[in-house]
C-alpha cells in the first residue's frame, strides 16, 4: 500500500485538509492482527475502501507525528478494543488523537473484540490493570488522565460487539 500524507498540515487546518484514507484501523497487534484485523482489512480493501493499517511504521517509545497526521487525514477511524489494547501506550496515544478528531467531525466506530464496553468505559478488568500499571511507570498523571477520558468517550460511542467474524463481515 502506498502511504500518502499531507506533511504540511497542522491540527488547525484539520477541517480543510484532504482525506487520504477512508479508514484508519487502531488495534493491538498481538491480540488481533493475524485473525480479526487481517480479515477486516482484506474485506475493506476488496470493497475498494482505502484503509490504513500500521504494519510498516517504525516503532518507538512515542507515537510518531506522521501517524498522527494519518489519523487526521482519515475519514473514519475504527478502534478495535481487545483485552490488551490499554497495555499499549501507542494504542492509547492513537485513541486520544482519534477522539480529538471525532470532535472535528471524523466518524469513529469502536469494535469490542471479546471485551465488554463497560470494562473499557469504566476502566475495569484488564483496562483498569493496564492504566494502573501506566500510572506507576509513567508518573505522568496528565497523560494517563487523557487516556482515561479517551477510553470513556470512545466506549460510549455506538459500535459493534465481536461474536463471529461473519456477523461483522457478512458474505464476502
Amino acid at each position: 500500500m502506498t502511504l500518502v500524507t499531507n506533511e504540511g498540515a497542522s491540527s488547525s487546518s484539520f477541517t480543510h485538509q484532504p482525506k487520504n484514507f477512508d479508514v484508519f484501523l487502531s488495534f493491538r497487534g498481538e491480540d488481533t492482527r493475524l485473525g480479526f484485523i487481517s480479515h477486516l482489512y482484506s474485506v475493506l480493501c476488496q470493497r475498494g475502501i482505502n484503509t490504513f493499517i500500521d504494519d510498516n511504521l517504525q516503532r518507538g517509545e512515542e507515537i510518531s507525528l506522521r501517524l498522527l497526521k494519518i489519523i487526521e487525514s482519515s475519514r473514519i477511524s475504527i478502534i478495535v478494543f481487545s483485552e490488551n489494547y490499554a497495555f499499549s501506550t501507542w494504542c492509547l496515544d492513537e485513541l486520544v488523537k482519534i477522539v480529538e478528531c471525532k470532535k472535528k467531525d471524523q466518524l469513529v466506530r469502536p469494535v469490542f473484540y471479546n471485551v465488554v464496553p463497560s470494562e473499557v468505559r469504566n476502566q475495569k478488568g484488564k483496562f483498569g490493570e493496564a492504566l494502573s500499571k501506566h500510572e506507576k511507570n509513567l508518573k505522568d498523571n496528565k497523560k494517563v488522565q487523557s487516556w482515561r477520558e479517551a477510553l470513556y468517550e470512545a466506549a460510549n460511542i455506538s459500535g459493534w460487539h465481536y461474536k463471529h467474524e461473519k456477523q461483522l463481515f457478512g458474505k464476502c
